[in-house]
């Protein structure tokens, strides 16, 4: 079928289709799972970080990432491994100096911006679906122009995760000195998983390898940049894979606070 339409002579004529898609496949299923995965998630952080309790195991010094570093007056002193300076008002998270800078970096995350482009936005919702919006800026005017500070709450980030990895460091403090239990494997785990997260970013792949003209003249930065480009392939499955583990984290410890069950104990 040819359009009818009339064209400059030598154009190439393209098929006259009025479906918005051909695709019969089930192609909304990917965003939908995207929209239930990511409200799932956020609700159940929301309700955690204000629930404002059942973040601290006093006899595994288990701190949950949700409240680390825990900086407001609120906090539990042993838990407050940097000060508390903020006032403890209730609408203030205790870990409000890297929650909103950890939200921002995933925010801003090259894979994120695709996840709730074409699923909350459906901007567009699929390959070879149209977009519904009318008008089309990419990241230049506000509010999306602020994606391109992506870099810059990458550092963030990485000092976030030094915080991390040292309150796993100290989890291994029990009462009667060094301990080891599952709640250090879920701590040390999700850490880990979070470092690789954070290095598979592009940012960080851009950081390591970028503007190099001659990589055999920087072999070290080579090695580290063919590494870093190994995770940054992964990098869409260790997002959704960091949720998994953070949420587990924080579940564990607020069990274990709560006095829902014990903490299987291999060491003291």
């Amino acid at each position: 079928m040819t359009s009818t339409a009339t064209r400059p002579r030598g154009a190439r004529s393209r098929a006259a289709i009025a479906a918005k898609t051909l695709r019969t496949d089930r192609w909304w299923i990917p965003p939908l799972v995207t929209v239930v995965g990511l409200s799932a998630w956020l609700a159940y952080a929301t309700v955690r970080v204000f629930m404002h309790d059942w973040y601290w195991v006093a006899d595994y010094h288990y701190l949950t990432p949700f409240y680390s570093p825990c900086i407001t007056e609120r906090c539990i002193p042993e838990a407050s491994h940097f000060g508390r300076f903020l006032p403890g008002w209730w609408i203030i998270p205790e870990a409000a100096l890297t929650l909103p800078l950890l939200l921002l970096f995933r925010l801003t995350c090259y894979y994120y911006r695709k996840a709730y482009y074409r699923s909350f936005w459906l901007s567009p919702p699929a390959c070879a679906v149209p977009d519904r919006h009318q008008a089309y800026s990419g990241e230049t005017r506000f509010p999306l122009l602020g994606q391109n500070s992506h870099r810059y709450f990458f550092y963030i980030a990485v000092v976030i995760s030094l915080i991390n990895s040292w309150d796993a460091i100290l989890a291994f403090r029990s009462p009667d000195g060094f301990g080891f239990g599952l709640g250090n494997l879920i701590l040390v785990g999700n850490v880990t998983m979070l470092w690789a997260y954070t290095i598979s970013c592009h940012s960080c792949r851009h950081i390591v390898g970028g503007r190099l003209k001659h990589f055999s003249k920087n072999p070290v930065r080579y090695r580290a940049w063919t590494w870093v480009s190994w995770l940054n392939v992964r990098h869409m499955q260790l997002a959704w894979i960091t949720l998994g583990t953070l949420a587990l984290t924080d579940f564990y410890i607020m069990a274990l606070a709560a006095g829902w069950f014990p903490d299987l104990r291999f060491i003291n």
